[in-house]
């Protein structure tokens, strides 16, 4: 039913009981193959400057706003200011086998007193493609906003030609809500974004989804998915 104010206009459902959410903290994020830890230069940036050099070509950094660093020099400078940042909030993503960083994460464009954050540089090296862990570390993400810390909105966002990013959305269970037209300029270039989003009465059904896709029941022994993410929603 639709909430009235007194001039009987239409006001949207009252939240009597809202309070401001905590900020997301640098906390680690445990997982089944994988886990989140605070991004760290002295722990993670060898580890992740070898993985995003896995590949001879820098072509994951394209829709980034920043280029693959070139050295580990540089690699150790971009971390570093990685590591400062409050907002985004990094996050090394750790392969549970070997406690290596394979990629990194954040949260950002943090709205605490709106219960609302941002997956956001999603900067996954060669060595996640194929496995388990790029979406256990989204899973891992939408799990603490939600359940840990209540709030009641997760947004994803990427360039509107960034095709991988926008089937990432649709999978890991984000709803479209449209284009912004020349939102920013990155590296020179337009980029019109795409937003997308997902709420907080829908993550129990999309946290089931993922709790079946990531159970080792749903793997090979040669770690082969048996069933698609999308088919558990």
């Amino acid at each position: 039913m639709t909430t009235l104010n007194h001039f009987g206009q239409p006001i949207g459902d009252a939240l009597p009981d809202w309070q401001p959410r905590e900020r997301p903290a640098p906390v680690q994020l445990d997982g089944l193959w994988c886990h989140l830890e605070p991004l760290s230069c002295e722990r993670h940036s060898q580890d992740l400057f070898n993985a995003w050099h896995s590949i001879d070509d820098n072509r994951d950094w394209t829709y980034l706003a920043v280029d693959r660093p070139a050295t580990q020099a540089d690699c150790d400078v971009f971390i570093s200011q990685q590591e400062k940042s409050q907002d985004p909030l990094f996050f090394a993503v750790i392969d549970n086998e070997t406690q290596r960083a394979v990629g990194s994460v954040s949260l950002m464009r943090i709205d605490a007193v709106n219960g609302v954050a941002e997956i956001g540089w999603v900067n996954w090296s060669p060595l996640m493609k194929r496995t388990r862990f790029g979406t256990e570390a989204i899973y891992l993400l939408q799990r603490y906003l939600f359940n840990t810390l209540k709030y009641r909105r997760c947004e994803w966002k990427c360039h509107s030609l960034n095709e991988p990013s926008k089937l990432a959305a649709k999978r890991f269970g984000f709803e479209y809500e449209g284009m912004f037209r020349q939102a920013i300029i990155n590296k020179g270039h337009n980029r019109d974004t795409c937003w997308y989003s997902l709420l907080d009465y829908e993550w129990p059904a999309s946290k089931a989804a993922f709790d079946h896709w990531l159970s080792a029941d749903n793997f090979s022994a040669q770690g082969q998915q048996k069933k698609r993410l999308e088919e558990f929603r």
